[in-house]
């Protein structure tokens, strides 16, 4: 038996930001399209082109940028949105594709869409019709197929098959499905649809019940799909979507099972959840498959002494593998401007211009005088944060102190820049992080509800940098800030501050809040 191709289409841009806080500009998604095209992903979901200005110019700025993979835009099914997708597309430096999607659910059909199972049936057909005069490549997907009558399904399917659709992408949209039945889902699609072979058939599952990964698994090897939509790190609305690092990871390793390969360069695999993670402000959990800290750790003394003995005796896979360094020390407090920008270019990292590499240079020599040994993962952390800058931003930490003990009120006295002007800020409080929140609130007076504080440790030891994420809540926006030092405190600061300039910022951040 012949291996086949396992095509992987990622939609971290487009589904992944549908997670509370995740929202991304212009340029964020452009750094994360270039690191899935170093990738090598097959299929890059940019967004959803008529959801707003902001989404479609990402979309359009996406498409001329990438020329490996193929670049694809979300549109509902109806003439406007496919005509908006086909504009933000059609000068594409590579190849691209419409990816269509229509509610075949009787729930959806009826309390969404207020639509008659005919009507849906002929938006169907047609939408994909208009979409194929201008784009060879249509992608199809009945929302909530999971839940919608077989026999309607087949219909559906067999019609937008007929108009053109090249791609046919099944959802679980709300995670409902579990493997053993939406393998056999698949397959049964694919024997009673007459035309179910001039498509590829792909699967796109969210992980409401954890079962995310499996269900599109058992759709590849029991339906016979040959494509799957997933994210870097799973990140997607609700309980988040199929890992995109899991499905490549169990596919390479079990290779004698699935009997498919990928084209994925499985060493961008942790820079990729690295800088997703960075932007989105979504850490990684410890225990994550294949991109956790502890994920190529061991604790148990047994577990010790079989892998020093022979690695594979408990890993199947190698840290290298993935692309963990071994926390090697790149770069120390002498090192220069060109030994900085070599292991940038070496980490996959790049920066639109030179005042962005001289400020992250800076931020390197800052960083360099506090800690004597200098990771990769210091790096990253670091230049994330000037990436990340918006070049307007209404606040910013000059300078702070903080004091906490036994026998004392925790204080935090901080200077901050407002424009072109400074600002002292002082508060106590119940510990030194809320005495710093409270310190920049009573100045900035944004009203904003703090939702989530998160801290992470960029690499170990006890010099390691912290990163920090804070999200907040105003006037109904969700935003992630992140900072990072050596100093906790100081990077809870940095964190709160980055949330409130992003809460002010004028560039537009891109949430459109659609699903599959």
């Amino acid at each position: 038996m012949s291996t086949e191709k396992l095509i992987i289409f990622d939609t971290t841009m487009r589904d992944g930001e549908q997670s509370p806080g995740a929202s991304m500009t212009r340029d964020e998604k452009l750094r994360i399209a270039r690191q899935l095209e170093r990738m090598r992903v097959d299929v890059i979901e940019a967004g959803f082109p008529a959801s707003s200005n902001g989404d479609f110019e990402a979309v359009r700025a996406v498409a001329g940028a990438i020329r490996e993979s193929i670049v694809a835009g979300l549109c509902r099914a109806n003439d406007k949105d496919i005509q908006r997708g086909i504009d933000a597309l059609k000068d594409a430096k590579g190849p691209w594709r419409i990816h269509i999607f229509l509610a075949t659910s009787p729930l959806h059909m009826a309390k969404k869409l207020r639509m008659t199972p005919e009507q849906v049936f002929e938006q169907a057909r047609l939408s994909v019709r208009y979409a194929k005069n201008a784009c060879p490549d249509v992608e199809f997907s009945p929302e909530d197929a999971s839940r919608s009558e077989p026999d309607f399904l087949c219909r559906v399917l067999e019609a937008v098959i007929k108009e053109g659709a090249t791609t046919i992408n099944i959802p679980d949209t709300v995670g409902y499905a579990v493997p053993e039945q939406f393998g056999e889902m698949i397959l049964n699609l694919r024997k009673r649809i007459p035309n179910s072979d001039k498509a590829v058939w792909s699967v796109h599952c969210h992980n409401d019940l954890g079962m995310a990964v499996a269900n599109s698994l058992a759709a590849v090897r029991i339906g016979g799909a040959r494509q799957i939509e997933c994210t870097v790190n799973g990140l997607g609305e609700r309980a988040g979507n199929t890992s995109l690092e899991e499905v490549v990871m169990a596919v390479r390793t079990r290779k004698d099972f699935f009997n498919l390969v990928t084209n994925i360069d499985t060493t961008q695999i942790v820079p990729a959840s690295r800088l997703v993670s960075q932007i989105t402000g979504f850490v990684v959990q410890p225990n994550k498959a294949v991109v956790g800290a502890n994920a190529f750790a061991h604790a148990s003394g047994i577990h010790q002494d079989g892998v020093l003995k022979a690695r594979e005796t408990y890993e199947i896979m190698t840290a290298e593998d993935v692309g963990w360094s071994a926390n090697k020390i790149v770069l120390g407090k002498l090192s220069g401007r060109n030994a900085f920008r070599q292991r940038l270019k070496e980490l996959g990292v790049e920066l639109d211009n030179e005042d962005g590499y001289n400020k992250a240079f800076q931020r390197f020599k800052d960083l360099a005088d506090k800690k004597a040994e200098i990771f990769d993962e210091d790096l990253l952390a670091l230049v994330a944060q000037e990436a990340g800058a918006t070049g307007d931003e209404e606040w910013g930490l000059v300078s702070m102190r903080q004091g906490s003990g036994t026998s004392e009120k925790p204080f935090a006295s901080l200077v901050l820049r407002a424009k072109s002007s400074e600002i002292k800020a002082e508060s106590k409080g119940d510990g030194p992080v809320d005495a710093t929140f409270k310190a920049i609130e009573g100045v900035a007076k944004s009203g904003a509800e703090l939702l989530l504080y998160s801290v992470n440790a960029v690499t170990q030891g006890t010099e390691s940098q912290g990163e920090v994420t804070v999200r907040l809540a105003k006037g109904g926006r969700i935003v992630n800030g992140v900072g990072a030092d050596t100093d906790i405190i100081v990077a809870s600061a940095k964190a709160y501050i980055s949330a409130l300039n992003k809460l002010a910022s004028k560039v537009e951040r891109l949430n459109p809040q659609y699903q599959l």
